[in-house]
């Protein structure tokens, strides 16, 4: 990436960028996209501005042994807020669990209010559960969840309690998320479609957003989770092609990704989501092909977000990517078609799904009327 071009001179940069752009034109497959390339980012932030430290793309990450503070945009308030506190109690009677606990999202006290935020926007309260148990049949480099080949058996009740829980709990949008099964014959595709199944019966006005798993490509368990009433079909690509065996389990891939949201939107997912993490040491033209691979994939809404490190255990964070840096990529992503963009250092898979759900919906019936 282009990382610390404050503290580079010209000469330096010129020769760490060349070779990429030689590369990316290259390999272009005709005049035409390189047109197109660049009417997208015409608009955007300039090698002069990167150049002079105004707008520095990313900080590299210190090494992993090493010992430094992490970027001030990178620091969040301690959540707060009678409706945070409320849902956070409700929580414990319920004995319902969120990945927003579990994973520590900056976000949650955000999502978890949902009413006016400080730039006085309106969104809906959305919080994000986990179902089918906390262990997971694939060890992905990036993510802190417990791994084994054989996790304990499903809970049959777990459909008809967790449906019950997010009733009482009161929520606008639910996110449901799961570890993935490929022990089970089906991957557990049943079992996610009647978790949807019983929230939609039991709150009907509930929108749900389901975060999915890859189901190794069987599009019987894909055409089971899309049909299940929910609202958006999710599915995290997580991070650009040449990465991805590296980054993910071995038994993901990229264009087994692409399969699946494609597949998703074709048996009758309204809105498919897929989210990249920035960080890992990408580069600046294989995050543009991703993008145009999901545009050309139909998929509707994507996120950007920084990768932080959970443990030492798992892959270091590269470097750090500025605001000015996540603003571009959000540039860039709108000018491409997609309905809905949220980028941002802090930004996660489901960060205000239901703001950005909402606000589509609204500019979607804007057009309809529009064209009447």
């Amino acid at each position: 990436m282009f990382r610390c071009f404050q503290q580079k001179t010209s000469t330096q940069i010129a020769t760490q960028i060349a070779p990429l752009c030689l590369s990316y034109f290259v390999n272009s497959s005709n005049l035409s996209s390189i047109s197109n390339l660049r009417e997208r980012l015409a608009d955007g932030p300039d090698f002069d501005e990167f150049v002079s430290g105004e707008k520095s793309y990313a900080v590299e990450a210190p090494l992993p042994k090493e010992r430094a503070r992490k970027p001030e945009w990178l620091k969040r308030e301690v959540p707060q807020g009678e409706e945070f506190f409320r849902i956070k109690n409700k929580l414990r009677s319920l004995k319902l669990a969120t990945v927003c606990e579990e994973a520590k999202c900056p976000n949650i006290g955000e999502c978890w209010s949902g009413g006016k935020d400080k730039d006085g926007r309106n969104h809906i309260a959305t919080a994000t559960i986990m179902v089918m148990g906390d262990t997971c049949t694939r060890g992905c480099r990036f993510c802190s969840v417990k791994t084994s080949r054989a996790p304990p058996p499903l809970d049959p009740m777990e459909p008809k309690n967790v449906a019950e829980a997010v009733a009482e709990w009161g929520v606008g949008y639910i996110v449901v998320t799961s570890v993935d099964r490929d022990d089970l014959p089906d991957q557990g595709s049943k079992h996610i479609a009647e978790v949807v199944k019983e929230m939609k019966s039991k709150s009907p006005t509930l929108l749900v957003e389901v975060l999915s798993p890859d189901f190794s490509g069987d599009e019987d368990c894909i055409d089971r989770v899309a049909g299940s009433s929910l609202d958006v079909f999710a599915h995290n690509v997580e991070t650009v092609e040449r990465l991805t065996p590296s980054v993910r389990d071995r038994r993901a891939g990229w264009h087994q990704s692409l399969k699946v949201l494609a597949r998703a939107k074709k048996v009758g997912a309204k809105f498919t989501k897929t989210s990249i993490m920035l960080g890992l040491g990408e580069q600046p033209h294989e995050i543009q092909e991703a993008l145009e691979a999901l545009r050309a994939n139909d998929v509707d809404v994507v996120t950007f977000g920084q990768y932080m490190r959970p443990t030492r255990k798992h892959m270091p964070v590269v470097e750090y990517v500025t605001p000015e840096g996540f603003a571009h990529w959000q540039k860039v992503a709108e000018g491409m078609g997609f309905r809905y963009v949220a980028s941002g250092a802090l930004v996660r898979s489901s960060y205000r799904a239901g703001e950005l759900f909402l606000e589509g919906m609204i500019k979607s019936e804007k057009v309809a009327k529009a064209g009447q």
